[in-house]
């Protein structure tokens, strides 16, 4: 399959690839939303697990000194089933024409639901029950929808059809065919109101462009002349090594001359990413040439330059792992950009006056920012902090806009997280030594934190790592109430950004070039051992947890070290070789450049080397996972199995590459904890909690 930029008629569209896509959009009735409904399937067995510290504590701080009881113990009102209800996804964020916020929000209760949101007083769902806007393209989907005065066009998950709505709440007419299935994904799309039709990447039709393996930010200018897009080909992820371009509509709406703005020099390696048109129909972008930091940049047109307007030693973006990144936006119809960056481990917000080249630093309550958009002198952006959960802020700014005069939240991921607060580990930031001389990497560590318990005079809480995935992304500092369910029950939680993590610049992401399988392993086992040898944590109660790619570093680590007691897998690879031969498009030749050559293929893949694995382990796995196919999980269940040591695999009908429901998320964090806490805790839980089986063990 080839990704192409295409044009297509209202009247026919052929099936195949990723490209972009021109569609014609027609009229639209009204009707007012409906409601939603909620299943799951897991085997079970035996016993509740009772505690000591069961009944000192039921909700809040109560005043009164700690209860001293064991570590992991402890009875905290961040439950399972808080934690499931408040793991409310962002899916992207929009403006109106009247200038109200539209945003996509995921609904765990709604078994993972994505719905349209409009903000008012009280916000209000626009799409109907029936529909859900998520699409499947490049499989982590991202950019479903986009908005153009009253007028909504987003991607639906069931059948991948594109569909145009109002704004106010209405019917959904379907924009593209139906193929009777869901074998054509759409996203990342614009409105081209010039010639009246949808711009968007796609899997094939009339072909603009074609000739890369993938297309991405299709951009078009204020005066509908120019269009710009990214493009990158195997075996380059996008921010390995990509290209910004720029076409010239003809009069019929072609793509005629094409200049490469950024990307096509062999003598400079860089990754451009987030084209945006200026107010003056100048051309901004992100690109991290010569420093190895994403920085921002302008396209001179006439001389055919590109010129820095701000650098840092930051990262002003991230890695195109999702379409419809949105890091920074034009105030109004000034040339004030509203940005954000990444530096040492936080966010920073500010605007940059690009004509003059003045920066103005903005207080807000985030430590972590992510997509903005932009009014005339406002603008939302998501955000969370150490004590704020992911969030989306309306900013005013005064008429200088150089500081912030009003700050309000208009949506929270879970916004009665306050009643916990006194439960709250807050993270802190450590830089520790790599196995390589004279490198640093970086993580948070969270220590245990509860008002009602404290730990037993000779005691040391156990410890869980967290590996996170891709493993070309970042962990951040922020609330999550997944990690306060470890922390406020005992645990301390360190939240690893080891070599190959973003956030640090090209040179730090680089490390994993060649050594996924070392480098990760080496900095999560090193960052544990520095927390033993510093009196944290106890190192014979070291557990290590993660997803995707950091459920491969979860079992490599297992497999390869012998630093962690115990481990759990959530849809992780065991495989590198099928995992290469099964995967998707979009990462199909990404392990070649993190692994090498055959010989390391099998060398770091854990399967192959059951033997050396020493310690329990529990897999979680979707069984629609397209990125890790189910077969991962039980090749390692059943040599695990084979060969003795305790093992458990839940297996969920209807969970894909991250799990979505609310009775799943609750399940998996549940029997995590009553799995380390049976098997090298040595203590009871203080949840009601029925452990699935373990076999080699019950």
């Amino acid at each position: 399959m080839a990704t192409l930029l295409a044009s297509i008629s209202p009247a026919r569209l052929s099936a195949s690839a990723p490209h972009l896509l021109l569609r014609a959009l027609p009229r639209i009735r009204l009707r007012r939303p409906l409601a939603s409904a909620p299943r799951m399937s897991s085997s079970s067995s035996s016993t509740t697990a009772a505690s000591p510290a069961a009944a000192a504590a039921d909700g809040g701080g109560t005043g009164e000194k700690p209860v001293a009881a064991p570590y992991g113990s402890w009875r905290s009102p961040i439950t399972a089933d808080v934690v499931s209800g408040a793991d409310k996804r962002l899916g992207g964020i929009a403006l109106a024409g009247d200038g109200r916020l539209l945003w996509i929000e995921g609904r765990p209760e709604e078994k993972g639901r994505m719905v349209i949101v409009k903000e008012d007083d009280k916000p209000v769902d626009i799409i109907p029950q029936e529909f859900a806007a998520r699409t499947l393209a490049q499989e982590y989907g991202g950019g479903a929808f986009a908005v153009k005065d009253n007028v909504v066009v987003f991607s639906n998950y069931k059948d991948q059809r594109l569909y145009k709505q109002s704004t106010e709440t209405g019917v959904p007419v379907p924009l593209t065919p139906d193929y009777g299935g869901p074998d054509v994904s759409y996203a990342d799309g614009v409105f081209d109101p010039h010639f009246s039709r949808y711009v968007t990447v796609i899997e094939e039709p009339k072909v603009l462009i074609s000739g890369n393996d993938f297309y991405a930010f299709p951009r078009i200018d204020h005066n509908n002349k120019r269009m710009a897009w990214i493009e990158w080909s195997h075996p380059n992820m996008p921010w390995d090594k990509s290209e910004l371009w720029v076409g010239y509509f003809s009069e019929s709406g072609d793509l005629t001359k094409r200049v490469c703005v950024a990307g096509s020099n062999p003598m400079l390696v860089e990754s451009p990413t987030e084209p945006k048109w200026s107010p003056k129909g100048e051309l901004f972008f992100i690109t991290d040439r010569g420093s190895g930091f994403w920085n921002i940049y302008k396209w001179v047109e006439h001389t055919n330059e590109v010129i820095s307007v701000y650098t840092l030693d930051a990262e002003f973006t991230r890695p195109l792992w999702v379409f419809g990144i949105s890091s920074y936006g034009f105030l109004g119809e000034s040339n004030h950009i509203v940005f954000s960056y990444r530096q040492h481990g936080r966010s920073y917000l500010g605007v940059l006056d690009s004509d003059i080249g003045s920066v103005s630093l903005l207080d807000t309550p985030f430590t972590d920012l992510s997509n903005v958009v932009t009014g005339n002198d406002y603008f939302y952006i998501e955000g969370a902090s150490a004590t704020v959960p992911m969030s989306i802020a309306k900013v005013a700014l005064n008429e200088d806009r150089t500081k912030v005069v009003s700050f309000s939240i208009i949506w929270s991921s879970s916004s009665d997280v306050v009643q916990c607060s006194s439960f709250f580990s807050a993270p802190e930031f450590v830089e520790f030594s790599t196995s390589s001389t004279g490198q640093k990497a970086y993580a948070y560590f969270y220590p245990p934190s509860n008002p009602n318990f404290q730990g037993l005079p000779d005691e040391k809480p156990p410890l869980l790592v967290k590996t996170h995935g891709g493993p070309t992304a970042e962990t951040r500092g922020i609330l999550d109430l997944s990690v306060q369910y470890w922390t406020s029950r005992g645990w301390a939680y360190l939240d690893v950004n080891y070599g190959g993590s973003t956030g640090f610049g090209r040179e730090y992401r680089e490390r994993l070039l060649g050594k996924w399988g070392i480098v990760d392993v080496d900095d999560c086992c090193s960052c544990a051992r520095v927390l033993v040898e510093s009196g944290k944590v106890d190192g014979r109660r070291l557990c290590i947890t993660g997803r995707s790619a950091g459920g491969y570093t979860t079992l490599a680590s297992l497999a390869f070290r012998d630093t962690f007691k115990a481990g759990a897998s959530l849809y992780g690879i065991g495989d590198l070789s099928l995992l290469r031969a099964e995967t998707h498009k979009f990462e199909s030749h990404y392990t070649d450049n993190l692994v090498g050559n055959e010989n390391a293929y099998y060398e770091r893949s854990p399967i192959n080397f059951v033997d050396k694995f020493t310690c329990p382990v529990i897999l979680f796995q979707g069984l629609d996972d397209k990125v890790v196919p189910p077969d991962q999980a039980r090749k390692i269940y059943k040599a695990l199995k084979e060969k003795g040591l305790p093992v458990a695999l839940v297996e969920y009908e209807g969970e894909q590459h991250g799990f979505r429901k609310a009775e799943n998320i609750k399940f998996t964090l549940e029997q995590q904890m009553v799995f380390f806490a049976r098997l090298v805790g040595n203590f009871k839980v203080a949840d009601d909690i029925t452990p699935i089986k373990i076999e080699n063990f019950d």
